[in-house]
């Protein structure tokens, strides 16, 4: 019923917070099921973890730009929350409070997702179990390679891609 990338997802934000995980799963997704539809739910749901993940390295205003192109891709989708197991009304609640939060410069404090679909949860649940999560935690704010991913992970396939495509640009000008 829900796709294997999105219960990951969703073990990840839950289990060990990995926000940068969360991004490459959905990531990875989307490119295969939308591609280029930069309004895509699962965009949304990229740029929320991308939020989260600024947020928790006290990039207040990244997190705020984020969350704010987050909500308004969500709101384009209601339906679809719906349809992918969340209480909507819970959950532009919740990412107006984080809006606030974030222009407060408020600390970061990991929030869960007021999921609705009973079936889902367990199944996130299970698969946060499976993977050695513990539902619910708070974010380990020692733990460097969490904290930052971005600056410790190998970039070199992510370069010759960028590569490429600028040569392929500039043979088509």
């Amino acid at each position: 019923m829900y796709p294997s990338e999105y219960i990951n997802f969703l073990a990840h934000y839950h289990g060990d917070r990995d926000y940068f995980e969360c991004h490459e799963l959905l990531e990875d997704y989307w490119k295969k099921t939308d591609p280029k539809n930069k309004n895509s739910i699962w965009v949304g749901f990229i740029l929320l973890s991308v939020s989260a993940y600024h947020h928790r390295r006290s990039n207040f205003s990244g997190a705020r730009r984020t969350l704010i192109k987050a909500i308004k891709i969500f709101e384009l989708h209601s339906d679809s929350l719906t349809k992918l197991g969340f209480n909507h009304v819970d959950f532009y609640h919740l990412l107006n409070r984080q809006i606030t939060v974030l222009q407060k410069g408020d600390s970061y404090r990991s929030i869960s997702l007021p999921l609705s679909d009973s079936t889902l949860l367990k199944a996130a649940k299970k698969v946060s179990e499976q993977k050695g999560f513990t539902w619910g935690n708070e974010s380990d704010l020692t733990n460097n390679l969490l904290v930052n991913r971005h600056k410790l992970r190998d970039r070199s396939t992510i370069i010759e891609e960028r590569n490429q495509s600028l040569k392929m640009r500039k043979g088509s000008e």
